[in-house]
């Protein structure tokens, strides 16, 4: 069954030399004694049309069988397509039904269906035009991501799933044992986790930084790309359980050289997934987000913004419009701050630094006056941060009672620490998610809509 791809067969001139293609019946009709059905075998946002002529021996028998969502095997010749919107179309010569669909059970026979019913059968949803480019988008940015460092001399690094220290420390770590629930082990009148299978408590990483960091202490440049978990309990449209997250860390980089590979980054990738997936981002163009080709070819023509945080503030608090939630000095940015900045006030990225100590994480290097750090989101227009990041703290003291400060154990930061007492440097990088990235590239309106299959609060049926 060595049959092209129909990318690569929507491409040929019409010829009288059969070809043999396989894929899925999106939709099937019927008129004159003639059969049409639209096959896609997900290679591409267009689908082929193949001709069936019912008269034709061997045809009328097994078409019956080739209903909306069976596999199919045809061999036929190339013609010129009379009708709009397809260069070819595929005459049959012969039909063979590889996997029937019933018709009174597959869920997949209407043309249009809600972005909330699909989520229900997420198995069959990348069989839709959405899902099917979405997928191919997503390809396509985690390609250009890779580009993007490999050609800059990064190293791939692959840091641990399973973790002691929590990067955030928000305490949102999904829990790893294999201590029995229903008799856990107590010392104290407490859980036992020195008779865990790890000797301690452990948990599913909410980020792979802290080991980057002492990669890159080593191999200078590195980044990784790969799971992230947080057990937060929120069940929002911008909240995902299970997530992938793009995280690179320099060595000898302080905050302005962070800022600068974050700006680079962002527009090497929308430029790549926008010269390599055209048809379908003129997809999402049309169907999802009207505009949305514009705004990202803007993003990548147009040099990003540096404020303070403090101006930042101040320009918000200027702002002739109404907030949800007041913007002042030490509260964290919300989202519509974000786009009130991107949008309204400079129109275009705006990379905002030097934040309040208290309301970023413990790694991230003091400034001088004791009250803000070295950190930096990248926002964009229509969503708001896109990147996190900051400069590392490089001193071990001062680090050490960032660590206190948070409340968290130094115990279990002593490597950490360590990478500040042999051979520190100043070193510096950020974080971007991954499923972020495409819902802005792709104007979804739900993050749930970006990743193949969704864990989120109460869902987890795949």
């Amino acid at each position: 069954m060595n049959s092209p791809r129909l990318k690569t067969v929507l491409s040929m001139q019409p010829s009288p030399e059969p070809v043999t293609v396989c894929g899925w019946v999106r939709t099937r009709r019927e008129s004159k004694g003639l059969c049409f059905l639209e096959i896609n075998d997900g290679s591409a946002v267009e689908s082929l049309q193949v001709v069936i002529d019912l008269r034709a021996d061997g045809l009328a028998e097994e078409t019956p069988r080739a209903g909306t969502g069976a596999s199919v095997e045809v061999r036929g010749t190339l013609a010129a397509s009379p009708g709009t919107g397809q260069a070819v179309e595929l005459q049959a010569l012969s039909l063979r039904v590889i996997g029937e669909a019933p018709p009174e059970s597959y869920p997949l026979q209407k043309k249009r269906h809600s972005f909330e019913f699909l989520r229900g059968i997420a198995h069959l949803r990348p069989r839709t035009n959405t899902f099917g480019a979405l997928m191919r988008v997503r390809n396509g940015l985690a390609a250009g991501i890779h580009a993007f460092f490999q050609e800059r001399g990064f190293v791939w690094v692959h840091t641990p799933i399973i973790t002691t220290s929590d990067a955030e420390g928000a305490g949102e770590l999904f829990q790893v044992t294999t201590l029995p629930l229903e008799r856990l082990p107590l010392a104290d009148g407490r859980i036992d986790y020195a008779r865990d299978f790890f000797g301690k408590r452990a948990g599913l990483t909410v980020s792979g930084q802290l080991e980057a960091e002492a990669l890159a202490l080593a191999l200078r440049d590195v980044y990784t790309f790969g799971p992230a978990f947080r057990a937060e309990n929120s069940n929002t449209s911008r909240h995902l359980a299970e997530f992938w997250m793009v995280e690179p860390e320099m060595a000898f980089c302080d905050l302005a050289g962070d800022m600068d590979v974050a700006e680079a980054f962002i527009k090497f990738i929308l430029r790549w997934v926008l010269d390599r997936c055209p048809l379908d981002m003129e997809l999402f163009d049309r169907w999802i987000e009207p505009g949305i080709l514009a705004t990202l070819r803007k993003v990548v023509e147009t040099p990003f913004v540096r404020i303070t945080y403090a101006e930042a503030i101040d320009a918000l608090g200027k702002a002739q419009a109404s907030f949800e939630y007041p913007a002042s000095w030490g509260a964290d940015l919300q989202s519509e701050h974000e786009k009130h900045l991107t949008e309204k006030v400079f129109q275009g990225p705006v990379i905002v630094t030097d934040y309040p100590k208290a309301i970023k994480a413990f790694y991230m290097k003091l400034n001088d006056d004791g009250k803000t750090v070295r950190g930096m989101d990248v926002l964009v227009p229509r969503l708001g941060e896109i990147i996190g990041g900051s400069e590392r703290e490089a001193d071990a003291e001062k680090l050490r009672a960032r660590i206190r400060e948070a409340g968290l154990d130094e115990r279990d930061y002593s490597w950490y620490l360590d990478l500040r007492r042999y051979g520190s440097a100043p070193h510096a990088g950020f974080g971007l998610g991954f499923e972020r990235l495409v819902q802005y590239v792709t104007g979804m309106a739900n993050i749930r809509d970006v990743i193949p299959f969704p864990r989120a609060v109460g869902s987890a049926e795949f």
